[in-house]
């Protein structure tokens, strides 16, 4: 016998078992949603000796081991058992393993002549990139948000104001100094919670911060299900990042990704020399357009892999809500494929039945264990009823991002002014089905990449016009019925596209004009929050009334946003052009003094400073079908809100 084997039989100890019958019946029936307390890596002591228990599913494996920096990374020396049940899963225990140490599993397939080193899927914590070992880690954090997450609930409602500030850690904020290095979790903690609150968002949505070994895919492609990316700092760093965010009344959405892989080496690709996570035939399990592969959503034990991630985050990070990526993509199996590269389903048809269920599984699973989170679905197409409860046919989501609201929206604003009366149901189209869904209205990081250009750099004009047409878009956005998402830089009008390797443009708030628009969106959010009329009522047509909305003539919008109480009422007037207009009549619901309670125009933000001196007074006169009407002045370019000076606050 070699002396690595005899090393090897006197290291590896038989294994006190995490698993009970339930959990493999659970499963091997796909409905076990707290794997990583079972597979992966858990530090500890067995037998009074300390060391680590590794457990993998890798059902057609010959032979797994455990290589790391312990036993050199020789295959021969911690071979796995695996279990008799038909699980698939092999386990362990290695004396000496400790928390923090860096291990892989070789992996010797049955079929073919295939062996490969792979990272552990539910692995808590890796190295950080470029390298590419999972690490041994026990997660040891004590908790300060027991205030927030007591009473999360009412700020994760469908009926709270939800204002969204969309995030990628590593591209914030630099520091050039030191070699233009991201900001470690701790950093972040230190400056991110404190510049949100104070801008008046309600949540943070941060883009992929699971484990991913290319960094120029945001997050995208990911390694790690269950663990927080190592180039900023150790899961307990992450903690203390989203511990800090909660602190300062700010929830925290995470960006997942359950719609595809890439095909690293370490990663999930080809993991037991079968095709094990994603589908064998490529015309199922892999996506042209990104170059990845597509989860099976069939096999039992794939889907309680995702769903144990999707639950782990929200559970074990205290994430608020999970904005799910790329959920067209699992919804069709022609998704970015031409004629003759997919498969149709048993009847036929185009739709992913497996992935359907799925999502809607997922769904079930976090609103019963979670039921103070939110899911929202990144979804692109017509899609019925993706943000309505499974069990009248709907995919379960809470909320579902608007992409036809940001498309049209963008084609408006980005028209000439003096043309945009050609295009007129660009800027109202969004009306016909805004109630349709539960709508999170986005300008997102996808609208400012990929030679895109940035949101000011859309807006036409001259310098101050860009300014001013930001501003009507914000006022626009903030006052449409929806909850509200925007891509950071976007609040201070950053002017060149987003660069994920470099830091946002902080040096342009030295001009008045980017200083001023970020005093705008400040000012939008907590006008937003402070008005029941603005969210209450969101996602049904109770909450929106026109006052006119043909006035194509002339590019002006008029509409009331209405709260539950008959007496929380907002009249919002929107001029898209660069003419001001005197003496324009408007027709509301009520007699007495209307406050001009927000004006996009006012010399704070940028603005030339025209508008209706605070108020104005109803006439008995008829004007759109009502029996008052006030005479105003419209400034070029921009929103006015008013409220009756009786509850106006």
């Amino acid at each position: 016998m070699a002396a690595s084997e005899t090393r090897g039989e006197q290291q590896t100890q038989p294994v006190a078992s995490r698993f009970s019958d339930r959990d493999i019946y659970l499963f091997k029936e796909g409905s076990h949603s707290q794997l990583h307390d079972k597979l992966g890596s858990h530090p500890g002591q067995q037998d009074g000796v300390d060391g680590t228990q590794f457990a993998v599913w890798a059902p057609n494996a010959a032979r797994v081991s455990v290589i790391g920096d312990f036993n050199d990374w020789e295959a021969d020396r911690h071979s796995l058992r695996g279990r008799d049940d038909g699980s698939g899963i092999w386990e362990g225990f290695v004396p000496g393993v400790a928390h923090g140490m860096a291990y892989k599993y070789r992996i010797v397939s049955r079929y073919r002549d295939y062996q490969a080193d792979k990272g552990d899927p539910l692995a808590l914590a890796w190295e950080c990139p470029p390298r590419t070992a999972s690490r041994v880690w026990r997660l040891d954090y004590e908790w300060g948000d027991a205030a927030w997450m007591a009473g999360r609930r009412d700020a994760n409602a469908l009926a709270a104001p939800l204002s969204i500030y969309e995030v990628h850690l590593g591209s914030w904020r630099r520091v050039p100094e030191d070699g233009n290095r991201f900001l470690s979790y701790r950093e972040l903690a230190e400056q991110l919670p404190p510049y949100v609150q104070q801008l008046g968002f309600t949540h943070v949505e941060l883009m992929p911060v699971a484990e991913h070994p290319f960094y120029g895919s945001w997050g995208y492609q990911g390694t790690g299900y269950f663990a927080p990316t190592a180039r900023y700092g150790t899961p307990e760093d992450f903690m203390f990042l989203v511990d800090s965010l909660h602190r300062h009344g700010i929830g925290v959405i995470i960006d997942w990704v359950p719609s595809h892989f890439p095909d690293d080496a370490h990663g999930l690709a080809y993991f037991d020399g079968t095709q094990l996570y994603e589908h064998a035939d490529p015309k199922l399990g892999y996506h042209p357009e990104w170059k990845s592969y597509i989860f099976n959503y069939g096999r039992h034990e794939v889907r309680a892999f995702l769903m144990s991630s999707a639950l782990f985050w929200l559970d074990t990070y205290h994430a608020d809500g999970l904005r799910v990526d790329g959920v067209a993509s699992m919804l069709y199996l022609d998704y970015g494929r031409r004629e003759g590269e997919w498969i149709p389903n048993r009847h036929g048809g185009k739709e992913n039945l497996d992935a359907i269920d799925f999502l809607r599984h997922v769904n079930e699973a976090v609103y019963r264990d979670h039921p103070d989170t939110q899911t929202m679905a990144e979804e692109s197409t017509a899609w019925p009823m993706v943000s309505r409860p499974t069990y009248v046919g709907g995919l379960g989501f809470g909320m579902k991002w608007n992409m036809g609201w940001m498309h049209d929206t963008l084609q408006y604003f980005a028209s000439d002014p003096l043309y945009r009366s050609y295009c007129h149901e660009r800027i109202t189209f969004s009306l016909w089905y805004a109630f349709n869904e539960n709508f999170v209205l986005p300008l997102s990081h996808d609208e400012v990449v990929h030679g895109k250009g940035s949101l000011i750099g859309k807006m036409p004009g001259d310098e101050w016009q860009q300014f001013a047409n930001l501003r009507l878009l914000y006022g626009y956005q903030w006052t449409h019925p929806g909850k509200k998402l925007l891509f950071m830089g976007g609040e201070f009008g950053q002017r060149r596209e987003w660069q994920h390797d470099e830091s946002l443009e902080w040096h342009v708030l030295q001009y008045p004009l980017h200083r001023g628009l970020q005093r705008w969106v400040e000012d939008l959010n907590r006008f937003y929050r402070a008005q029941r009329a603005l969210y209450e009522d969101d996602f049904t047509a109770a909450g929106f009334e026109w006052v006119d909305s043909g006035d194509r003539a002339n590019s002006v919008l008029s509409y009331l946003r209405q709260g539950r109480d008959a007496d929380d009422i907002l009249l919002v007037v929107c001029n898209c052009t660069p003419l001001p207009r005197t003496n324009y009549a408007v027709g509301v619901p009520r007699g007495g003094r209307w406050e001009e309670c927000l004006n996009s125009d006012a010399p704070l933000y940028g603005g030339s400073g025209q508008g209706n001196l605070g108020g104005v007074d109803a006439a008995p006169v008829p004007w759109h079908g009502r029996f008052h009407s006030l005479r105003l002045t419209l400034p070029p370019l921009a929103v006015l809100v008013f409220k009756p000076a009786e509850v106006a606050t």
